[in-house]
């Protein structure tokens, strides 16, 4: 564009230019008809260089524009970068598993100061069998998310349940377990229904998947939920009767109920059904494999079904 236009100005410069000297006396001698021919010779001259400046600009604007698209392209194109995790933790020589140490009984810390647990036993046999170690690794469940991708852990392994917020924030294994949640109230409790719930206080676990979906029910519109940093503070709190119920993971109910000997029962009705899987960073592919194959292979020759017996009383797993 830029060129046509110097060359229509050009073309008018010199019309210009012959115009005026056919306008002159007929007196003029030949001098001035050669100075104006001379003239006109130059601005025709002068528009034919600026065209070309102006075409050699467009040409380089163009290359230069060909150039910027190619590697635009290039870059879309380009491979992804290589999926390194399960070789860095080999390196390493063992696996940091990120949990909740008051989790009973996927993970906790028992009257000897040990972790231990359902999911803590099914780590320790995987890494033995691909020759690591387990380093077990307490955080705030709240702000669990950030330690991993921190790389301050490896992986999230305590009773996670699957939801679609957290998809997006950590790469999760297939599920392993089936869990549901529950509302817990004391033995001598008036409350038996959801519909008994309205209007009393409930106690749930701070950045856990029951206070989302607590939040979300109908039922969480007309209680006042009470959110704490574990379940264990909320079932204090129950006994104490500073709150009316609890609402968590049946897993954890149970067992609590089971074990504890206090004087809790679950309600019949509950909210939704979960489950639970292993939460790896985004990314994390090749070490989200190698663990859950390992599960597999674990389910397969009985040992995960062994592992599940002990603290279940029947295996309750579901890999396949």
């Amino acid at each position: 564009m830029k060129s046509k236009i110097l060359a229509a100005l050009s073309a008018f410069s010199l019309t210009a230019a012959l115009a005026l000297s056919s306008c002159g006396s007929s007196g003029s001698s030949s001098a001035t008809d050669t100075a104006s021919s001379a003239a006109a010779s130059s601005a025709a001259e002068s528009s034919a260089a600026a065209s070309s400046a102006a075409e050699s600009t467009a040409d380089a604007s163009t290359a230069e524009e060909s150039k910027a698209a190619d590697a635009s392209t290039a870059d879309s194109t380009a491979e992804p970068a290589a999926d390194d995790s399960w070789d860095k933790v080999l390196a390493n020589g063992k696996l940091i598993l990120g949990l909740d140490a008051t989790f009973k009984p996927m993970g906790y810390t028992d009257e000897n100061d040990q972790i231990v647990g359902f999911d803590i036993d099914c780590a320790k046999e995987v890494c033995t069998r691909l020759g690591i170690e387990l380093e077990p690794y307490g955080v705030n469940w709240e702000t669990k998310e950030i330690d991993l991708d921190a790389g301050t852990i490896d992986c999230i392994w305590n009773g996670l349940s699957v939801s679609d917020e957290r998809k997006k924030v950590m790469l999760m294994s297939d599920p392993y377990m089936s869990n549901q949640m529950v509302f817990v109230v004391n033995s001598d409790s008036t409350i038996n229904s959801l519909a008994d719930l309205d209007g009393k206080t409930v106690a749930v676990q701070n950045g856990s998947t029951a206070q989302e979906i607590l939040a979300a029910s109908d039922v969480g519109k007309t209680v006042t939920a009470t959110e704490l940093a574990t379940n264990v503070e909320a079932l204090n709190q129950l006994e104490l009767n500073l709150c009316d119920a609890v609402f968590l993971d049946s897993v954890v109910a149970e067992y609590e109920i089971t074990t504890s000997g206090k004087a809790f029962r679950v309600l019949e009705e509950g909210l939704e059904p979960e489950e639970y899987a292993i939460g790896f960073r985004l990314g994390d592919q090749s070490l989200c494999d190698k663990v859950y194959g390992t599960l597999k292979e674990m389910k397969a020759d009985g040992k995960l079904g062994e592992i599940s017996t002990k603290w279940f009383g029947k295996d309750i797993t579901t890999v396949q």
